[in-house]
């Protein structure tokens, strides 16, 4: 796996891109902000890529791996309903 700053900015856009995603497919409200969705979705980018990978699903095509973009956002949106459910809570005993 190669790091070059197209790459980073990449992950970025694609993090961004799958967290939006994940929020749209939740019910309800998320009481996360948007620089939270966008590092979940990053994390999520990487981890649904590794997933696929791990399931055989050809990752570096020349368009777009829908697949691969599925997984990628399945594992987001469970990360933003973790994260929103933490964030929930805590938010939940400062107001007490």
């Amino acid at each position: 796996m190669e790091f070059s700053l197209i790459g980073i900015i990449m992950a970025i856009v694609v993090g961004a891109i799958v967290g939006v995603l994940a929020r749209l497919v939740l019910p309800g409200r998320q009481n996360i902000s948007i620089i939270l969705t966008i590092v979940v979705g990053i994390a999520s980018a990487l981890i649904g890529t590794l997933i696929a990978r791990a399931l055989g699903v050809a990752t570096e095509t020349k368009g777009i791996d829908w697949i691969e973009l599925l997984i990628q956002v399945l594992v987001a949106v469970v990360g933003v309903a973790i994260v929103s459910a933490v964030m929930g809570r805590r938010r939940g005993t400062l107001r007490r």
